[in-house]
């Protein structure tokens, strides 16, 4: 049985076990994937995978030689609508090789994923930088 505290209306008309239940199930967000061949199509991807959906792209990484893997997280339905549209943006310029939908990813995949896999683009940012401090130095 629910305790009585449980059947109280919250501010928004919902109860306050579902508030509860739904705090508690949002502790890991949903990873959305989607594998293009080339820049542009990944880029393409993105753009249409935030555009679609209320989704944050983690990273853009390079899994081999033109295959570049766009990471997306959100909540369950919106990164599905995501892959979806950035399967389809990505078809349209490119190709689009595989896709994939992790429900609630345990925190060892993200964690993964940060440490591991790391943005396409650090490296790029990493050799601004230092060419940056080189001037600097020089100066």
């Amino acid at each position: 049985m629910i305790p009585r505290f449980y059947d109280t209306l919250c501010n928004d008309g919902a109860y306050f076990f579902d508030v509860i239940s739904e705090v508690i199930m949002s502790s890991n967000e949903s990873l959305g994937f989607v594998e293009t061949v080339g820049l542009v199509a990944a880029i393409e991807a993105a753009d249409a995978m935030v555009k679609t959906a209320q989704v944050r792209v983690k990273t853009v990484c390079n899994a081999d030689a033109a295959l570049l893997s766009v990471i997306c997280t959100g909540d369950l339905a919106a990164c599905k609508a995501a892959v979806d549209a950035g399967k389809a943006a990505a078809a349209r310029v490119g190709d689009c090789v595989n896709s994939n939908l992790i429900a609630r990813a345990a925190d060892g995949v993200d964690k993964f994923i940060e440490d591991e896999i790391g943005p396409l683009f650090e490296p790029v940012k990493a050799a601004k930088a230092a060419k940056t401090e080189s001037k600097k130095s020089k100066k």
